[in-house]
């Protein structure tokens, strides 16, 4: 099992905990969400619980529930710019369908 993140996404994780100024790593998750299920949870992880699955890429923890885990296997997360629009982008190959507008998949 494994989660990774490009070099682009890692060096983004990194700037904004470093102006943060504190932070464990990188926290991804799934929650039940919009109109094809699931969606993505990203945020900042100050601690890391026992129960916690933790995967190091490019020098960036990124900390992950058991649950979660299920779904987010071989996930890897990319940073992009699509001319004035930037953010993290899920390339996911347990996703079997997703919603048009993006913001919610199944598996």
């Amino acid at each position: 099992m494994s989660i990774t993140l490009t070099e682009k996404a890692a060096n983004h994780v990194k700037k904004f905990l470093a102006s943060r100024g504190k932070g464990a790593g990188l926290r991804l998750g799934v929650k039940t969400s919009g109109c094809s299920g699931m969606a993505y949870v990203l945020e900042f992880a100050d601690k890391i619980d026992a129960e916690d699955q933790v995967f190091e890429d490019h020098g960036v923890k990124v900390v992950i529930d058991s649950k979660s885990l299920l779904y987010l296997d071989g996930t890897e997360l990319d940073f992009v710019k699509e001319g004035l629009n930037e953010g993290f982008q899920f390339n996911n190959p347990n996703v079997k369908d997703a919603c048009g507008c993006g913001e919610s998949f199944n598996v």
